[in-house]
């Protein structure tokens, strides 16, 4: 299994709504070709900032087949799988590879506490459903209340064969860096899943990063990995550090609408988020991220 174009910085691609908040096609389009034209490798459709938790599955198809459509190659559109149950997570999982998905990425269960057994059933059960298709697991302790482990990761990596890579959005430098020590010999390929965190992430071995920031500033996440890539490492690290308080910025409002407000701010016409969030209206949090965009150049 070719596994060579999984790399680089992966947007989790914003979702643009009308005001039924079925998917808008035509802003879609564009939300595509703009981080495409910004340098990004790769988009993963419905992930945590596409909201798929509210997303139904036929929407979801349909806008997979857009985004797809619209990559045309360019990049690699990988499916993101939130799902609790392992019969849905196999459903979905078949509907993307029939849709033109070059890979899946997998979040652990949210609510649920499962025991490290039931995870690996259930990670292995959704892999071996599509066994021609690379899956990325996706470690979001913050959201589901719980981390996978290095045993757990590690075993997957060396058991399952489709399973090569994975996103790690602990936040946690050193459980990183773990997930990349345990799973070096095979080559599996991890992401850093936070944006501030992507210069330390490829210094660690990761191959890349899923970046929220690459829906309103891919000119600057994309900077940090070039530069890391061509060598040029104290120049990646001032991009990064050119990033991080507008990236930190966000974290004043409510999860997930801070990169629909940035891009709305960058003059892009992406719609609300679906309720019951709410853009952030004007005050002290939006004000604060305008101030940071600004210092950054982007406004």
């Amino acid at each position: 299994m070719n596994i060579d174009f999984i790399k680089g910085v992966i947007v989790p691609i914003i979702t643009p709504i009308d005001k039924e908040e079925k998917i808008d096609e035509a802003k879609l389009r564009d939300q595509v070709d703009y981080v495409i034209d910004g340098g990004i490798l790769g988009i993963l459709a419905f992930g945590s900032n596409g909201e798929f938790y509210v997303i139904e599955e036929d929407e979801m198809e349909r806008g997979l087949q857009i985004m797809v459509s619209q990559a045309a190659g360019r990049v690699p559109v990988y499916f993101g799988i939130g799902a609790i149950s392992t019969k849905k997570c196999v459903r979905l999982a078949k509907m993307a590879v029939a849709n033109g998905a070059a890979g899946i990425s997998v979040l652990q269960p949210m609510f649920l506490k499962p025991t490290e057994e039931e995870l690996f059933l259930h990670f292995k059960t959704i892999a071996e459903a599509v066994p021609d298709t690379p899956m990325l697991l996706y470690n979001n302790p913050g959201r589901v209340g719980y981390t996978m482990s290095g045993n757990l990761v590690e075993r997957l990596a060396h058991e399952v064969e489709n399973i090569v890579g994975m996103k790690d959005t602990s936040g946690d430098i050193t459980q990183t860096s773990e997930f990349i020590r345990r799973t070096r010999d095979v080559g599996f390929r991890v992401f850093g899943g936070k944006d501030t965190l992507l210069y330390a992430s490829l210094c660690h071995g990761a191959v890349g990063g899923v970046c929220t920031a690459g829906n309103f500033m891919p000119e600057l996440i994309t900077d940090v990995y070039n530069k890391y890539m061509a060598g040029d490492l104290q120049g990646s690290l001032e991009a990064q550090f050119k990033l991080n308080p507008v990236r930190l910025s966000m974290d004043g409002a409510s999860f997930p609408v801070a990169a629909k407000d940035m891009a709305t701010l960058r003059g892009r016409d992406v719609g609300v988020p679906y309720t019951p969030n709410l853009p952030t209206g004007e005050g002290p949090v939006l004000e604060k991220m305008k101030q940071e965009m600004t210092k950054a150049g982007l406004l």
